[in-house]
């Protein structure tokens, strides 16, 4: 039986948007049309998936004004994340994509912008049944955990970041 799911990389850990890049790239392979939608992140930031998107004909949108721990003026961060919402719902319904990936979503219900069961209901109501849907971020709401059809917890045990003071490094974080 062929069905969208509905999958949530979440927790402390790193790997969550790596890990939905993997099952993109998957379904890109199978001819399927994929998209990634990602909040919070900048569009000037330089991330080497943007690279290989580009050369690959992937679409990655980012959608963000700046990582939140960034941010100038949550304000504005909130109003242009809750624009990029109602933008994504489009791209959602639209029957283009057969895998769609928010980056990054988790924060806009975990920040109080949107309200989860919200969410929740429109996505329950709204997705395409054949449309794999993954969501990324930390603190994933529990009513979506408990909509969802597959969980993953990245679990941060060791981080190079904390135990070595290390930045971030081409082709592993960035």
């Amino acid at each position: 039986m062929m069905k969208g799911l509905l999958i949530v990389n979440t927790g402390d850990g790193k790997g969550k948007s790596t890990a939905s890049l993997g099952i993109m790239l998957r379904a890109w392979g199978r001819g399927m049309r994929v998209g990634m939608f990602q909040f919070l992140k900048s569009g000037t930031a330089d991330y080497g998936e943007y690279h290989a998107a580009q050369k690959l004909g992937i679409e990655i949108l980012s959608l963000g004004d700046g990582c939140s721990w960034e941010s100038k003026d949550m304000d504005v961060s909130r109003t242009v994340n809750l624009h990029a919402w109602e933008a994504v719902k489009e791209k959602i319904t639209s029957g283009t994509y057969d895998v769609i990936v928010l980056d990054e979503f988790t924060f806009l219900m975990h920040f109080g912008w949107l309200d989860t069961q919200e969410v929740v209901n429109w996505i329950l109501k709204n997705k395409p049944q054949d449309l794999h849907l993954i969501v990324t971020g930390r603190y994933a709401p529990s009513e979506l955990l408990a909509a969802a059809d597959l969980v993953t917890e990245m679990l941060e045990i060791k981080h190079h970041y904390k135990e070595q003071g290390l930045t971030s490094q081409p082709g592993v974080d960035r």
